[in-house]
């Protein structure tokens, strides 16, 4: 469904006339295949390869790597800077793999591109919160750092957009078609329009501010930090010029909408590919697995009475 949908996406912008520069997804490999067979340049979303590497949480788990459970906030958000500060993919990746002499507090680096640490050298006052060289734990955490694939997202982690808009656009419409009913196709249809709408009347609200001009957040506890609160900013208000809309042009005068509304066509059900066979037919082909299973034991029971030597109250207990 993934790539049946991108496909007519991209087909829907090629009709209109507009050329697509790159696109920003996860890392679905039918969608990696398929955009490299359109020549089109693809971007991994940033969000997406940080949750992949959950390894390092498995392994700051093992007691030789408790000193990895310090580095992983650390690690996630260097994830982003290598994005985010990067215009090519090769800055991309030696960003990145300078984080494995970072943690033994070294910040200068045999890569011409990215050469040493940016950040101010200071002096720490607590050396055993670096990886010693050559350790059992520093090579556990390198290979998974450093492992083939993880360097090729990171060269294609996208540096500018994301697709955090789409995931909450996405989350939108469930507020519209909740998947617990049963929709028909117009009805489907009709609501995303409208979740469409919503969306894009409310996406872009500013940050709420106090009466003294401050921007305002709430403290969170995602499931997914596991114990670590952040802060989210609040917005605005949302609008819902939507719902007037509805109420003095909709219901005032419904004939119009009507009438269009049956001008799009609806696709046929999805049975209505196959030929639909014969209720005798499809009875006398239903065989129970569960129905087998006890006239085997049955069988077998019925062997082992007749046995000689074996009794009922032997049996019985076996």
């Amino acid at each position: 469904m993934e790539k049946e949908g991108l496909k007519r996406c991209l087909d829907l912008l090629e009709n209109k006339g507009l050329s697509v520069d790159y696109i920003v997804t996860d890392r679905h490999p039918q969608i990696q295949k398929y955009l490299r067979d359109r020549s089109i340049t693809q971007f991994y979303d940033v969000w997406h390869f940080e949750k992949g590497l959950s390894k390092l949480n498995t392994l700051s788990k093992n007691k030789d790597c408790e000193l990895l459970k310090k580095w992983l906030h650390s690690i996630r958000n260097h994830v982003y800077w290598c994005a985010t500060s990067s215009t090519s993919g090769p800055e991309k990746v030696a960003k990145w793999t300078s984080i494995l002499n970072h943690i033994q507090n070294f910040h200068i680096h045999d890569n011409s591109i990215f050469p040493r640490c940016e950040h101010p050298v200071c002096v720490s006052k607590a050396p055993k919160k670096w990886f010693k060289p050559a350790s059992a734990a520093l090579r556990k955490v390198e290979k998974v750092l450093s492992n083939k694939r993880v360097l090729k997202y990171m060269e294609k982690l996208s540096h500018h957009f994301q697709t955090s808009s789409l995931e909450a656009f996405h989350s939108l419409i469930l507020r519209f078609t909740p998947k617990n009913v049963s929709f028909p196709f117009m009805g489907m249809l009709c609501r995303q329009y409208l979740a469409v709408l919503h969306y894009n009347e409310n996406a872009n609200r500013t940050q709420a501010t106090t009466l003294a001009g401050q921007p305002m957040y709430r403290l969170e506890l995602p499931k997914s930090k596991k114990g670590e609160f952040i802060v989210r900013p609040i917005k605005t208000e949302p609008t819902h010029q939507l719902l007037n809309l509805v109420f003095e042009e909709v219901i005032i005068d419904p004939t119009p909408f009507g009438e269009e509304l049956k001008t799009i066509p609806v696709p046929p059900e999805l049975c209505a590919e196959f030929e639909r066979p014969s209720k005798e037919e499809t009875i006398a082909r239903h065989v129970s697995r569960f129905s087998q299973e006890v006239v085997e034991s049955q069988h077998i029971d019925q062997t082992d009475l007749e046995t000689p030597g074996v009794s009922g109250l032997q049996h019985r207990k076996e």
